[in-house]
Protein backbone atom coordinates (compact mmCIF):
# COMPACT_ATOMS: atom_id res chain seq x y z
CA UNK A 1 0.00 0.00 0.00
CA UNK A 2 0.86 3.67 -0.93
CA UNK A 3 1.67 6.47 1.97
CA UNK A 4 -1.10 7.95 -0.11
CA UNK A 5 -3.46 5.07 0.41
CA UNK A 6 -2.49 4.65 4.13
CA UNK A 7 -2.96 8.24 4.71
CA UNK A 8 -6.52 7.81 2.89
CA UNK A 9 -7.23 5.40 5.35
CA UNK A 10 -6.64 7.10 8.70
CA UNK A 11 -8.53 10.33 7.35
CA UNK A 12 -11.46 8.10 6.50
CA UNK A 13 -11.38 6.51 9.89
CA UNK A 14 -10.56 10.31 11.75
CA UNK A 15 -12.06 13.07 9.91
CA UNK A 16 -11.55 15.34 12.57
CA UNK A 17 -8.00 15.08 12.13
CA UNK A 18 -6.16 17.26 8.80
CA UNK A 19 -4.08 15.65 6.35
CA UNK A 20 -1.44 18.85 7.18
CA UNK A 21 -1.71 17.24 10.85
CA UNK A 22 -0.84 13.94 9.40
CA UNK A 23 2.16 15.23 7.14
CA UNK A 24 3.65 17.24 9.93
CA UNK A 25 3.11 14.13 12.47
CA UNK A 26 5.39 12.43 9.93
CA UNK A 27 7.86 15.07 9.46
CA UNK A 28 8.80 14.79 13.56
CA UNK A 29 8.68 11.22 13.67
CA UNK A 30 11.03 11.85 10.68
CA UNK A 31 13.18 14.05 12.66
CA UNK A 32 13.44 11.63 15.49
CA UNK A 33 14.44 9.21 13.66
CA UNK A 34 17.01 10.74 11.66
CA UNK A 35 15.28 9.53 8.46
CA UNK A 36 16.85 6.10 8.67
CA UNK A 37 12.85 4.60 7.98
CA UNK A 38 11.03 5.13 4.87
CA UNK A 39 7.64 7.39 5.11
CA UNK A 40 5.80 4.26 4.38
CA UNK A 41 6.87 2.73 7.52
CA UNK A 42 6.58 5.39 9.65
CA UNK A 43 2.35 6.32 8.31
CA UNK A 44 1.86 2.31 9.29
CA UNK A 45 3.06 2.93 12.75
CA UNK A 46 1.09 6.53 13.04
CA UNK A 47 -2.05 4.57 11.54
CA UNK A 48 -1.45 1.95 14.77
CA UNK A 49 -1.19 4.67 17.10
CA UNK A 50 -4.59 6.41 15.70
CA UNK A 51 -5.74 3.25 16.51
CA UNK A 52 -6.57 2.17 12.55
CA UNK A 53 -6.59 -1.72 11.73
CA UNK A 54 -4.46 -1.41 8.90
CA UNK A 55 -5.26 -4.05 6.02
CA UNK A 56 -2.96 -6.86 5.68
CA UNK A 57 -1.13 -5.13 2.45
CA UNK A 58 -0.52 -2.61 5.11
CA UNK A 59 0.58 -4.52 8.41
CA UNK A 60 3.34 -3.29 10.55
CA UNK A 61 6.15 -4.27 8.20
CA UNK A 62 9.55 -5.88 9.96
CA UNK A 63 12.40 -3.71 10.84
CA UNK A 64 15.97 -3.83 10.88
CA UNK A 65 17.24 -3.89 14.68
CA UNK A 66 19.94 -1.55 12.78
CA UNK A 67 17.63 0.90 12.02
CA UNK A 68 15.51 0.65 15.87
CA UNK A 69 15.38 4.12 17.80
CA UNK A 70 14.14 4.99 21.29
CA UNK A 71 10.63 5.96 20.89
CA UNK A 72 9.27 3.96 18.39
CA UNK A 73 5.79 2.13 18.95
CA UNK A 74 3.96 -0.74 17.27
CA UNK A 75 7.67 -2.29 16.16
CA UNK A 76 7.73 -5.99 14.46
CA UNK A 77 11.05 -7.68 14.59
CA UNK A 78 12.39 -11.33 13.62
CA UNK A 79 15.71 -12.79 14.85
CA UNK A 80 17.34 -15.63 15.92
CA UNK A 81 17.35 -16.28 19.95
CA UNK A 82 20.58 -15.77 21.25
CA UNK A 83 20.06 -15.86 25.18
CA UNK A 84 17.25 -16.42 27.27
CA UNK A 85 17.33 -15.14 31.03
CA UNK A 86 14.93 -16.13 33.34
CA UNK A 87 12.07 -13.81 34.94
CA UNK A 88 11.94 -11.76 38.29
CA UNK A 89 9.36 -10.39 40.08
CA UNK A 90 9.14 -7.33 41.24
CA UNK A 91 7.63 -4.34 43.56
CA UNK A 92 6.90 -1.14 42.67
CA UNK A 93 3.55 0.63 42.76
CA UNK A 94 2.05 -2.52 41.75
CA UNK A 95 4.12 -6.13 41.85
CA UNK A 96 4.74 -7.51 38.29
CA UNK A 97 7.13 -9.61 36.55
CA UNK A 98 9.93 -8.87 33.83
CA UNK A 99 12.11 -11.43 31.83
CA UNK A 100 14.40 -10.59 29.21
CA UNK A 101 16.51 -12.39 26.04
CA UNK A 102 18.32 -11.43 23.16
CA UNK A 103 17.73 -11.58 19.34
CA UNK A 104 19.92 -11.24 15.93
CA UNK A 105 19.32 -10.48 13.09
CA UNK A 106 22.28 -10.54 9.93
CA UNK A 107 23.35 -6.73 11.41
CA UNK A 108 22.92 -6.58 14.79
CA UNK A 109 21.70 -8.27 18.50
CA UNK A 110 18.80 -6.56 20.46
CA UNK A 111 17.45 -7.27 24.01
CA UNK A 112 13.71 -8.33 23.98
CA UNK A 113 12.41 -6.82 27.80
CA UNK A 114 8.89 -9.05 28.81
CA UNK A 115 6.22 -7.95 30.50
CA UNK A 116 4.01 -9.59 32.97
CA UNK A 117 1.92 -12.20 31.30
CA UNK A 118 4.55 -12.09 28.22
CA UNK A 119 7.54 -13.47 30.44
CA UNK A 120 5.26 -16.62 30.49
CA UNK A 121 6.86 -17.94 27.14
CA UNK A 122 10.28 -17.79 28.60
CA UNK A 123 8.97 -19.30 32.12
CA UNK A 124 7.11 -22.34 30.58
CA UNK A 125 10.10 -23.08 28.46
CA UNK A 126 8.61 -22.73 24.44
CA UNK A 127 11.35 -19.80 24.11
CA UNK A 128 15.19 -21.82 22.99
CA UNK A 129 18.03 -20.36 21.70
CA UNK A 130 17.96 -20.77 18.32
CA UNK A 131 14.55 -20.40 17.38
CA UNK A 132 13.60 -18.18 14.69
CA UNK A 133 11.07 -15.53 16.64
CA UNK A 134 9.06 -13.02 15.59
CA UNK A 135 7.93 -9.55 17.91
CA UNK A 136 4.97 -7.36 17.09
CA UNK A 137 3.57 -4.60 18.66
CA UNK A 138 6.63 -3.40 20.70
CA UNK A 139 7.90 -0.63 21.88
CA UNK A 140 11.38 0.83 21.70
CA UNK A 141 13.17 2.25 24.53
CA UNK A 142 16.51 3.21 25.92
CA UNK A 143 18.19 1.08 27.91
CA UNK A 144 20.67 1.37 31.20
CA UNK A 145 23.63 0.41 29.16
CA UNK A 146 22.48 3.33 26.83
CA UNK A 147 21.19 0.88 23.37
CA UNK A 148 18.08 0.61 22.47
CA UNK A 149 15.58 -2.20 23.71
CA UNK A 150 12.41 -3.47 22.24
CA UNK A 151 9.70 -3.79 24.52
CA UNK A 152 6.82 -6.12 24.77
CA UNK A 153 3.52 -5.34 26.84
CA UNK A 154 -0.06 -6.59 27.06
CA UNK A 155 -1.14 -5.91 23.03
CA UNK A 156 2.32 -7.81 21.77
CA UNK A 157 2.35 -11.12 20.37
CA UNK A 158 5.37 -13.38 20.12
CA UNK A 159 5.49 -16.13 16.88
CA UNK A 160 7.98 -19.29 17.30
CA UNK A 161 9.35 -20.37 14.54
CA UNK A 162 7.65 -18.36 11.66
CA UNK A 163 6.60 -20.30 8.82
CA UNK A 164 7.95 -17.31 6.39
CA UNK A 165 10.82 -16.89 8.09
CA UNK A 166 13.82 -18.47 6.04
CA UNK A 167 16.32 -19.58 9.05
CA UNK A 168 19.12 -19.11 6.58
CA UNK A 169 19.01 -15.74 6.93
CA UNK A 170 20.02 -15.29 10.17
CA UNK A 171 22.92 -16.13 11.61
CA UNK A 172 24.14 -17.97 15.11
CA UNK A 173 25.77 -16.22 17.91
CA UNK A 174 29.27 -17.04 16.13
CA UNK A 175 29.00 -14.28 13.27
CA UNK A 176 29.22 -11.79 16.56
CA UNK A 177 31.40 -14.05 18.80
CA UNK A 178 35.14 -12.35 19.31
CA UNK A 179 38.28 -13.39 19.76
CA UNK A 180 39.75 -13.40 23.13
CA UNK A 181 42.92 -12.07 21.17
CA UNK A 182 41.13 -9.23 19.56
CA UNK A 183 39.33 -7.97 22.89
CA UNK A 184 41.73 -5.00 22.72
CA UNK A 185 41.20 -1.72 24.01
CA UNK A 186 39.26 -0.06 21.66
CA UNK A 187 36.43 -2.72 23.51
CA UNK A 188 36.81 -1.15 26.31
CA UNK A 189 33.38 -0.55 28.04
CA UNK A 190 31.52 -2.45 25.37
CA UNK A 191 29.59 -5.64 25.37
CA UNK A 192 31.28 -8.58 23.88
CA UNK A 193 30.19 -11.94 22.92
CA UNK A 194 33.41 -14.35 23.77
CA UNK A 195 33.68 -18.13 23.41
CA UNK A 196 36.34 -20.16 25.01
CA UNK A 197 37.68 -22.98 27.37
CA UNK A 198 38.31 -22.45 31.75
CA UNK A 199 41.95 -22.37 32.33
CA UNK A 200 42.32 -21.57 35.86
CA UNK A 201 39.81 -21.65 38.65
CA UNK A 202 39.66 -19.00 41.73
CA UNK A 203 37.82 -19.34 44.72
CA UNK A 204 34.89 -17.38 45.34
CA UNK A 205 35.23 -14.49 47.71
CA UNK A 206 32.63 -12.16 49.55
CA UNK A 207 32.89 -8.45 50.12
CA UNK A 208 31.09 -5.66 51.83
CA UNK A 209 28.86 -3.18 49.96
CA UNK A 210 28.39 0.70 51.23
CA UNK A 211 24.79 -0.97 52.02
CA UNK A 212 26.59 -2.76 54.17
CA UNK A 213 24.61 -5.96 52.27
CA UNK A 214 27.38 -8.73 51.12
CA UNK A 215 28.43 -10.03 47.54
CA UNK A 216 30.10 -12.39 45.63
CA UNK A 217 32.74 -12.32 43.01
CA UNK A 218 34.47 -15.31 40.94
CA UNK A 219 37.26 -15.17 38.86
CA UNK A 220 38.67 -17.59 36.52
CA UNK A 221 41.30 -17.19 33.81
CA UNK A 222 39.60 -17.77 29.99
CA UNK A 223 41.36 -18.64 26.63
CA UNK A 224 41.37 -19.67 23.11
CA UNK A 225 43.47 -20.47 20.48
CA UNK A 226 44.48 -16.67 20.29
CA UNK A 227 45.13 -15.72 23.52
CA UNK A 228 43.81 -15.18 27.46
CA UNK A 229 41.93 -12.96 29.52
CA UNK A 230 41.02 -12.78 33.10
CA UNK A 231 36.89 -12.64 33.87
CA UNK A 232 35.22 -11.95 36.59
CA UNK A 233 32.47 -13.37 37.81
CA UNK A 234 29.27 -10.78 39.72
CA UNK A 235 26.30 -11.93 42.77
CA UNK A 236 24.33 -13.96 41.45
CA UNK A 237 25.87 -15.34 38.73
CA UNK A 238 28.56 -16.81 41.10
CA UNK A 239 25.61 -18.92 42.43
CA UNK A 240 24.39 -19.95 38.87
CA UNK A 241 28.03 -21.17 38.28
CA UNK A 242 29.79 -21.97 41.19
CA UNK A 243 28.56 -25.84 40.84
CA UNK A 244 29.37 -26.40 37.06
CA UNK A 245 32.14 -24.13 36.41
CA UNK A 246 35.51 -25.88 36.42
CA UNK A 247 39.30 -26.08 34.76
CA UNK A 248 38.65 -27.20 30.98
CA UNK A 249 35.47 -26.28 30.24
CA UNK A 250 34.05 -24.69 27.01
CA UNK A 251 31.69 -21.61 27.70
CA UNK A 252 30.30 -19.01 25.35
CA UNK A 253 29.71 -15.50 27.20
CA UNK A 254 26.95 -13.36 25.03
CA UNK A 255 26.32 -9.58 26.51
CA UNK A 256 29.23 -9.78 28.54
CA UNK A 257 31.60 -6.11 29.40
CA UNK A 258 35.54 -5.74 28.65
CA UNK A 259 36.51 -3.07 31.27
CA UNK A 260 40.41 -2.00 32.19
CA UNK A 261 41.86 -3.44 35.19
CA UNK A 262 44.23 -1.29 37.79
CA UNK A 263 47.40 -2.01 35.63
CA UNK A 264 45.81 -0.85 32.32
CA UNK A 265 44.96 -4.38 30.98
CA UNK A 266 41.55 -5.94 30.34
CA UNK A 267 39.12 -7.91 31.92
CA UNK A 268 35.58 -9.24 31.00
CA UNK A 269 33.24 -8.98 33.37
CA UNK A 270 29.65 -11.13 33.80
CA UNK A 271 26.73 -10.22 35.68
CA UNK A 272 22.66 -10.80 35.77
CA UNK A 273 22.55 -9.05 31.73
CA UNK A 274 25.65 -11.74 30.65
CA UNK A 275 23.80 -15.10 28.94
CA UNK A 276 26.49 -18.18 29.89
CA UNK A 277 25.98 -21.23 28.15
CA UNK A 278 28.33 -24.29 28.38
CA UNK A 279 29.43 -26.29 25.22
CA UNK A 280 29.31 -29.22 25.44
CA UNK A 281 32.05 -31.66 24.69
CA UNK A 282 31.19 -33.02 21.48
CA UNK A 283 32.06 -31.99 18.04
CA UNK A 284 30.84 -28.25 17.22
CA UNK A 285 30.27 -27.91 13.15
CA UNK A 286 30.44 -24.63 12.03
CA UNK A 287 28.25 -23.15 9.24
CA UNK A 288 30.04 -21.94 6.56
CA UNK A 289 28.78 -18.32 6.42
CA UNK A 290 30.11 -18.31 9.76
CA UNK A 291 33.68 -18.88 9.03
CA UNK A 292 36.33 -16.27 9.64
CA UNK A 293 40.07 -16.20 8.50
CA UNK A 294 42.36 -17.22 10.89
CA UNK A 295 39.50 -19.51 12.93
CA UNK A 296 41.38 -23.39 13.61
CA UNK A 297 40.51 -26.59 14.40
CA UNK A 298 37.25 -25.67 12.64
CA UNK A 299 34.61 -28.81 11.72
CA UNK A 300 31.80 -28.80 8.70
CA UNK A 301 30.01 -30.44 6.65
CA UNK A 302 28.35 -30.35 3.17
CA UNK A 303 27.77 -30.96 -0.39
CA UNK A 304 30.50 -30.96 -3.42
CA UNK A 305 29.21 -28.91 -5.55
CA UNK A 306 32.54 -28.89 -8.19
CA UNK A 307 34.35 -32.23 -9.03
CA UNK A 308 37.66 -31.71 -7.65
CA UNK A 309 40.80 -30.28 -9.35
CA UNK A 310 43.72 -32.69 -9.00
CA UNK A 311 47.63 -31.18 -9.58
CA UNK A 312 51.00 -30.89 -7.81
CA UNK A 313 52.31 -27.69 -6.28
CA UNK A 314 55.39 -26.45 -5.25
CA UNK A 315 55.26 -25.26 -1.68
CA UNK A 316 57.40 -22.44 -0.29
CA UNK A 317 59.75 -25.11 1.08
CA UNK A 318 60.74 -26.28 -2.65
CA UNK A 319 58.98 -29.59 -2.13
CA UNK A 320 56.46 -31.01 -4.32
CA UNK A 321 52.90 -31.78 -3.12
CA UNK A 322 49.78 -32.72 -4.23
CA UNK A 323 47.02 -30.89 -3.86
CA UNK A 324 43.02 -31.06 -4.60
CA UNK A 325 40.68 -28.12 -4.70
CA UNK A 326 37.04 -28.25 -4.77
CA UNK A 327 33.69 -26.53 -3.49
CA UNK A 328 31.68 -27.45 -1.13
CA UNK A 329 28.16 -26.04 0.39
CA UNK A 330 25.91 -26.61 3.51
CA UNK A 331 22.35 -24.68 3.46
CA UNK A 332 23.53 -21.25 4.17
CA UNK A 333 26.76 -20.80 2.18
CA UNK A 334 29.48 -22.04 -0.14
CA UNK A 335 33.00 -22.17 0.11
CA UNK A 336 36.29 -23.72 -1.77
CA UNK A 337 38.69 -26.50 -0.14
CA UNK A 338 42.41 -27.00 -0.33
CA UNK A 339 42.92 -30.59 0.47
CA UNK A 340 47.08 -30.99 0.86
CA UNK A 341 48.72 -34.31 0.00
CA UNK A 342 47.17 -37.44 1.51
CA UNK A 343 43.78 -35.27 2.44
CA UNK A 344 43.90 -35.10 -2.05
CA UNK A 345 44.12 -38.57 -2.42
CA UNK A 346 40.94 -39.24 -0.18
CA UNK A 347 38.71 -36.42 -1.95
CA UNK A 348 40.44 -37.47 -5.78
CA UNK A 349 37.62 -39.51 -6.27
CA UNK A 350 34.48 -37.42 -5.38
CA UNK A 351 31.61 -36.37 -7.34
CA UNK A 352 28.96 -33.29 -7.13
CA UNK A 353 26.79 -34.17 -4.52
CA UNK A 354 29.00 -36.45 -2.40
CA UNK A 355 28.68 -35.33 1.18
CA UNK A 356 31.68 -35.17 3.19
CA UNK A 357 32.97 -34.15 6.62
CA UNK A 358 35.83 -32.08 7.27
CA UNK A 359 37.27 -31.67 10.94
CA UNK A 360 40.58 -30.07 12.11
CA UNK A 361 41.14 -27.81 9.31
CA UNK A 362 41.75 -24.42 9.55
CA UNK A 363 40.46 -20.90 7.34
CA UNK A 364 42.46 -18.60 5.08
CA UNK A 365 42.59 -16.64 2.47
CA UNK A 366 43.38 -17.97 -1.00
CA UNK A 367 42.96 -17.01 -4.73
CA UNK A 368 41.31 -13.59 -4.79
CA UNK A 369 40.95 -12.91 -1.51
CA UNK A 370 38.54 -15.29 -1.19
CA UNK A 371 38.17 -17.38 2.35
CA UNK A 372 38.99 -21.13 1.79
CA UNK A 373 39.55 -24.27 4.13
CA UNK A 374 42.80 -26.10 4.54
CA UNK A 375 43.91 -29.25 5.36
CA UNK A 376 46.41 -29.84 8.03
CA UNK A 377 48.29 -33.15 8.40
CA UNK A 378 45.41 -33.66 11.37
CA UNK A 379 42.95 -33.23 9.57
CA UNK A 380 40.22 -35.56 8.92
CA UNK A 381 37.89 -35.91 5.84
CA UNK A 382 35.21 -38.69 5.70
CA UNK A 383 32.83 -39.28 2.90
CA UNK A 384 29.78 -40.12 4.05
CA UNK A 385 27.71 -42.72 2.31
CA UNK A 386 24.74 -42.03 -0.64
CA UNK A 387 21.76 -42.69 1.03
Amino acid sequence: MTTKKIIEQILATHPEISREEILERLDNEKTKTGSFISDDVLLRMIAAEFGVEVSKEARTPTLSIRDLVPGLNDVTVVGRVVAVFPSKTFKANKSGKVASLLIADENSILRIVLWNDKTKVIDSGKVKVGQMTRFSHGYTKEGYSGRVELHLGDRSEIEINPKDVEAKDYPSISKFTTKIGEVSRTLKNRKVNVRGTVKKLFPVSTFERRDSSSGKVMRFIFADETGEIPVVVWNEKVDELEETLRKGVKLQLVNARAKKTINKGLEIHVNSQTYVEAITPTEEFLKIADLREGLKHVNVKGAIVSKPMLRNVKTLKGELAKLAVFEMRDEIGKIWVSAWRKHADTVSNLKVGDKVIIKNAYVKKGFGEQLEISTRSKTIITVLPQQ
